[in-house]
Parts: structure tokens; sequence; C-alpha cells
């Protein structure tokens, strides 16, 4: 076969009157709709960017997400939209005109989620295995509609990946001298500044926050204390005592990976009022010094500074919560509500901490739709108690309009109640928070707790 040297080839060219320079390629093959989701796998406090392309302009399509949890329940929301001119929908800069939300949420499609139509009554999305991610499923419908209906039109699909722990971060059972929980480090030799992280009257061991902030540079035990099949029963109160958690913070000051001076306490609902007693007990000690001498910083999320439950013991553990029934209040539904258990007036004396005994800065963190707690009256009374000790540079308030009592981690879903118990009676318990705002706060407040973790644990 006989070679053409390249200038022969564009000689030849030009005397076929081909043009010469760039040549454009012209198709009437349209390109097909598609819907782009980045990055694909994140951790759950990062954004994610959600656009479609190929769509005729100015016209209506919906954005749907769906997620199936470890309990095999399925979560969904959606949101309408129009294209650009362009032909393109991006939700960090369009707005939705109906579905779970309205207006530019880029987020709305993860913290908008709720049960499917038909599904159990009462649900609320916790994950359980936190080395596995959520993985989202997101669809591009034709026109305004829900994902409900039958025939509905499918253009293109993506799928998000959702992950607690980022690759690296390590995740260690904790069953030693009667503690359960689990010690999440980051990755790399450390040491590293750490947290407890305490949970409420919920109960079990719960971990996904911790795992978010050792993907975060926090190495964290997430302790159970109540409700969980390793700890003594019965389930429905306090059976481990106050050198429970004393011997989980000691954990944490030997570990090796850890900087024994560089320790905080994070406590949501009842959670808080164990970390205000860590924080304030002189009886607690450590090598003859208290062990409030010995912790950083505290965060506390809606919770208490006293107590209803009569301890059965002096070093905390309390009688059953069934207990405080006199104080329990029921809507139209029968959901019942905790909030006046946890007022003020209602602590017994003997159990209210000693708030003025704080040696360290402590973010208080308010839902003012909480419908669990009491948080504004605790809060102010807390304040109000550091202020009269002189104290008052320790105290740190976030207050939100709109957030209900569970301000966890971003990009998770509210719910505004959920089943607390089966037995002896099934009862669903009342959280408070609407969607949007407490989607904000969510976000806000994680943003603020890494702040203030950074200044009083790195600074």
């Amino acid at each position: 076969m006989k070679m053409i040297p390249c200038f022969s080839l564009t000689r030849k060219l030009a005397s076929l009157n081909f043009p010469m320079g760039p040549v454009r390629w012209r198709s009437s093959c349209k390109p097909a709709p598609l819907l782009t989701v980045a990055p694909v796998r994140v951790l759950m406090d990062e954004q994610t960017s959600i656009k479609g392309h190929f769509l005729p302009p100015h016209c209506p399509v919906t954005v749907c997400s769906r997620l199936q949890s470890e309990d095999g329940d399925l979560w969904e929301a959606f949101a309408n939209y129009y294209t650009n001119s362009d032909g393109t929908v991006n939700l960090a800069r369009d707005h939705s005109v109906g579905g779970s939300y309205l207006g530019c949420e880029p987020m709305g499609l993860f913290w908008g989620l709720q049960p499917a139509p038909g599904g159990r009554e009462g649900l609320r999305l916790r994950k359980k295995n936190v080395a596995h991610p959520y993985t989202v499923h997101i669809s591009l419908l034709e026109g305004h509609v829900s994902p409900s209906e039958v025939h509905n039109t499918k253009l293109a699909v993506a799928t998000n990946e959702r992950w607690y722990m980022a690759p690296g971060v390590r995740r260690i059972d904790i069953r030693h001298n009667g503690l359960v929980g689990t010690l999440f480090l980051p990755p790399g030799p450390g040491p590293f500044p750490a947290i407890l992280d305490l949970w409420g009257m919920g109960g079990g061991l719960v971990e996904y926050r911790s795992a978010l902030l050792a993907s975060r540079g926090y190495a964290s035990l997430a302790l159970a204390y109540i409700g969980h099949k390793e700890l003594p029963g019965p389930h429905n109160r306090i059976n481990v005592g106050y050198s429970y958690f004393k011997s989980a913070f000691r954990l944490l000051q030997d570990h090796h990976h850890v900087c024994a001076d560089r320790i905080g306490i994070i406590g949501l609902s009842y959670g808080v009022y164990v970390t205000l007693q860590l924080a304030t007990q002189s009886d607690l000690k450590f090598l003859y010094r208290p062990l409030q001498d010995f912790i950083s910083c505290l965060i506390c999320i809606n919770g208490p500074m006293g107590s209803t439950s009569r301890l059965s013991a002096p070093d905390g553990r309390t009688e059953q919560l069934e207990s405080e029934k006199k104080h329990w209040k029921y809507d139209d539904q029968g959901y019942v509500s905790f909030k006046d258990v946890f007022l003020p007036d209602n602590f017994f004396s003997d159990y209210i901490v000693k708030i003025e005994n704080i040696t360290c800065p402590l973010l208080y963190i308010l839902g003012e739709d909480d419908l669990s707690m009491s948080s504004l009256e605790n809060a102010n009374l807390i304040e109000k108690t550091l202020r009269a000790a002189g104290k008052s540079e320790l105290f740190t308030r976030l207050s939100y309009p709109g957030a209900g009592h569970l301000i966890e981690p971003p990009h998770m879903p509210t719910s505004r109640m959920s089943l607390w118990s089966i037995k002896p009676q099934k009862f669903i318990a009342l959280w408070g928070g609407q969607l949007a705002p407490h989607a904000a706060a969510q976000e806000d407040a994680w943003k603020k707790i890494l702040d203030f973790l950074e200044r009083n644990l790195r600074g």
C-alpha cells in the first residue's frame, strides 16, 4: 500500500475543494437528557451538586430522590422546577415551585426525605451501620409530578453515596470494664483531640455523629448508657453510675492516639444532664483532682440542667422512666410530649446541676420549636447561673427558630415525631421542627460546632 505524505494529502484535499482549517461536524442526533450528581461519594456534612442537562428550555421537570433505610422503609423527596433558557436545571441556582420544599435549596432532596406514602407510622431515619453509606437514587422526571404517580416518564437517573466514615477512619468496639461503646479514630498516627459522645433516653449505641467527628479529625467515643442489651437491665432506666462515665473519659485520656489534655463532651437531650454532671461534680476525681479540671469544653444540644427522675443510688442511677408520667402531655392524636418533664420548676432540688462549678467553655444549642424538652427555660437558667457566678464568658448560645429537638449532623431529614416504644404500650413521641428551618439549623449548628471544637480542642 502506497503511503501519501501529509503535505501531499493536504494538496489533494485542496484540489477536491474541501475547506481547509477546523472541520465542524454536525449531527442530527440530539443528546439524551442527562442528570449529573457530583461528587458521587461524599461525607454526610458535604454539599452535593445536582444538575439536569439537554432539556427543552422553559419546560416543567421534577427531580426526585429515594432512599431505602436499613429497616427496608422507603423515604422520598421531590421538587418541581422549570428549566432555564439553555435547557438546564441546577438545584444550586433554580427555585423549586412545588413538592417537598420551595425556593432555592441545593440540599433539599436530602433533608426533605420523608417516609413514602403508605409507609409505617412513626419512622425516624437513623444510620445503624456506619461502615456502609446511604445510597440515594435521584431521578429526573418529565413534567410537574409526584414520585407516587404511576405513569411517570423518567428522563435520567443518578446515585449519590453519603458516608459518615471517611476513608481511613478506624472503628473500634469498646467492651472494657463494663463499658459499652465504639471508639472512632481519624486516619493517621495521632495523637488527636477527643470527644465523649452522649445521646439521650432513646437509648442504645448511636455511632453516626462520632463517626463523622472522627472524619473531621477528632477521636470520638460513642457511649451507650441506657437501653442497650449489653448493659444491666431493665432498659427503661439508667443502671450505670457516674463512675461508668468517668471510666469512659479515663479510657480516652489513657489512649495512646488521644491528646489527654484536649478532651470535650457533647450531649443531646438527657445526655446534656450527664454532660453537665460530669463537668461539675467535685467528687469525680482523677489523680486527686476533679474530673472537670480535665474537660476542655462542653457542647449541649436541647438538654436539661436537672432531672425529675429520682435517683435510686447517689451515683446517678435512676428509677424507671414511667415515674415521670404525671408531666407527660398528649396532643389530639395521642402523641406524647416530654417538654414539661424538664421544666426547671419540676426538677428535684437535689438533682439540679451546680452550673456555677463549670470551668470550661460551654456551647448550648437550642431549637425554639423543641416539643420534647424545655430547652429555652434550661438555657436561660444556665446563662443566669453562670452570669451570677461571674462566668458569662464561658457561655455561648445558638438559638434556632423553627428547629426541633433532634438537631443532628447536617442534611439529615428531621422527624417531627417518631415511635418511642411499643412495650408496655405503643406510643409516639413529639420532637418538633419544621423541615426547612430545622435543616438550616442543623447545617449552621454543625459548622459552629466544628469551629467551637477547633478553638477549644486544637487552638
